[in-house]
């Protein structure tokens, strides 16, 4: 049974940082496209960052690019967003979704159609 279990999320201030982490089991971790995705309420879910678990490719939502980082721990088959300057707009509910057996693409709008797996969801809350 594919797990995704995402933790981490919480209140901060402008500026701040937060680091989530998304735990799997379930499913062999390498050859798998990884994402973290974002809902705000009112609005569509948006890609925020994606990771190839074989070789560590990553791409990232202009929105965020050089302020959040992801990242895999092949051993603990965990997946990693590492959230810098976070800004008010950032607040939103954080999932973990995976699109097993998939490469990540060449889109450059992170889609949420070819994730297949989703977490639960964390809450992240960036106060001014």
């Amino acid at each position: 049974q594919v797990q995704l279990v995402e933790s981490g999320g919480g209140s901060v201030q402008t500026g701040g940082s937060l680091r989530l982490s998304c735990a799997t089991s379930g499913f062999t971790f390498d050859g798998n496209c990884m994402g973290w995705f974002r809902q705000a309420p009112g609005q569509a879910r948006e890609g925020v960052a994606i990771i190839y678990t074989t070789w560590g490719g990553t791409r990232y939502a202009d929105s965020v690019k050089g302020r959040f980082t992801i990242s895999r721990d092949t051993a603990e088959t965990t997946v990693y967003l590492q959230m810098n300057s976070l800004k008010p707009e950032d607040t939103a509910i954080y999932y973990c979704a995976a699109a097993l057996g998939s490469p990540c693409g060449h889109d450059r709008v992170i889609s949420p159609s070819m994730f297949n797996h989703w977490g639960q969801g964390t809450q992240v809350t960036v106060s001014s």
